[in-house]
């Protein structure tokens, strides 16, 4: 057990009690708890732990190079350095992406990527919480289809002997990457198995125009649709082209939207994202950072900001993305999208959290702690990280991280 004592929550202090990894009271009066290891949390803030809602996580390995590309020419270079790399690879990879990520707050993420069985081990061993997939990518190839099939379903037999320390889901990854076949094929077996669908929608005009052309004037939207793909299971990431019928479809069937601001930005994919239009709709908005070769860090409190600004800037509207619906973007919208009963400080939830610290001049003013945070202050305010009810990182102190850094700096060799 342990006991959070006069930590500031929602600008009260409060007393919170950790009890088998989950939140088991909040209180406002002082609570005696036999037992319980004690922390003095005088001077601090808590806030849910993030929920980073798409990316790639060992794509950290990839930072900084073939920069000042749209997102075609992007992709057409990354894939030439992914086709070397090896288990080993990504799961160092995804370990070093983990340690970024407790270090600026997230506890847990969505994950598209390859060698699924060594990213999820990285991120186990992290402490925190990965939703983890098999990728179904085949470039249109009836073999490769195939050959992806018989690989996703080996895969998912050998998740069944894994704990509840991580998540299984399904990617499909885009209309113009994914066969018609495979994209049916992948939708039926996610559905019949309860696991979440995660693939990538609507980033670019390209890809718009693109589909429009090639399957009868539908746009991407339209086409998954047609095929039978969205239900409140799917994560959407990206959502950046869409008409209004669109928008109808997405909220129809609750589909879960994230919006990846700085991969946009920087690709110059787009900026207009329909945030008021897919909430209003009935869709449920979440944050994601992408991969960080394309946005580049994975710090959510940063795409958070740099969210709601330019929803406030290209709308010309200052009210536009408040900051509660910003902060539930990016905890509990994302654990809804997941299906984790976590993004929340609430009794009964798992005790995913961060403890900010108060003590430096962003959080000096008569603000509310919320929004100097969000607008002022920087990750590195967030000092302590629990996942499930463990310290992952204690006074900015994340216990593997030495080991980590040599780790990814060793294997690093393979695409050099």
């Amino acid at each position: 057990m342990i006991l959070l004592q006069n930590v500031l929550h929602h600008e009260a202090p409060v007393h919170i009690l950790i009890e088998g990894g989950r939140i088991a009271k909040i209180s406002a009066q002082p609570l005696d708890v036999p037992g319980a290891e004690i922390m003095d949390c005088s001077g601090k803030a808590v806030i849910p732990g993030f929920v980073n809602a798409h990316t790639h996580a060992a794509m950290i390995m990839l930072r900084g190079i073939h920069e000042d590309l749209n997102l075609y020419d992007w992709l057409q270079n990354i894939w030439k350095i992914e086709a070397r790399m090896d288990g080993e690879f990504l799961y160092w990879g995804t370990r070093l992406a983990c340690l970024e990520m407790i270090k600026s707050g997230t506890t847990v993420y969505n994950d598209q990527y390859w060698f699924a069985p060594h990213t999820r081990q990285a991120a186990v061993d992290m402490g925190i919480h990965p939703v983890y997939s098999f990728t179904f990518l085949d470039g249109m190839k009836h073999e490769m289809a195939l050959r992806q099939r018989d690989a996703c379903e080996r895969l998912y037999q050998r998740t069944l002997e894994w704990g509840e320390d991580s998540q299984f889901a399904i990617s499909i990854h885009s209309v113009y990457t994914v066969s018609e076949e495979n994209i049916l094929w992948a939708t039926e077996f996610a559905r019949k198995r309860g696991l979440r669908i995660h693939l990538h929608l609507a980033e670019t005009r390209q890809e718009y125009e693109d589909c429009k052309k090639n399957h009868g004037g539908l746009s991407p939207t339209a086409y998954f649709n047609s095929l039978g793909v969205f239900g409140p299971d799917v994560i959407a990431a990206h959502c950046l082209f869409l008409n209004p019928e669109d928008i109808e479809i997405l909220g129809e069937h609750k589909v879960n939207c994230v919006h990846c601001i700085n991969s946009n930005l920087k690709l110059s994919s787009g900026y207009r994202f329909r945030y008021e239009e897919l909430r209003d709709a009935g869709a449920n908005v979440c944050i994601g950072t992408d991969g960080a070769s394309s946005s580049n860090n994975l710090d959510i409190l940063e795409h958070m900001k740099n969210s709601a600004l330019l929803q406030k800037a290209w709308r010309e509207n200052p009210c536009s993305m408040p900051l509660e619906e910003l902060l539930d973007c990016a905890t509990a919208h994302g654990a809804r999208a997941l299906g984790i009963d976590t993004g929340v400080i609430r009794e009964g939830a798992w005790a995913d959290l961060s403890l900010i610290d108060l003590n430096n001049c962003y959080f000096l003013s008569p603000g509310s702690v919320l929004a100097n945070l969000v607008y002022a202050a920087h990750s590195d305010v967030i000092t302590d990280v629990m996942a499930r009810g463990k310290w992952v990182m204690r006074d900015r102190v994340v216990p593997s991280e030495q080991e980590v850094l040599e780790g990814a700096r060793r294997v690093l060799s393979k695409i050099q």
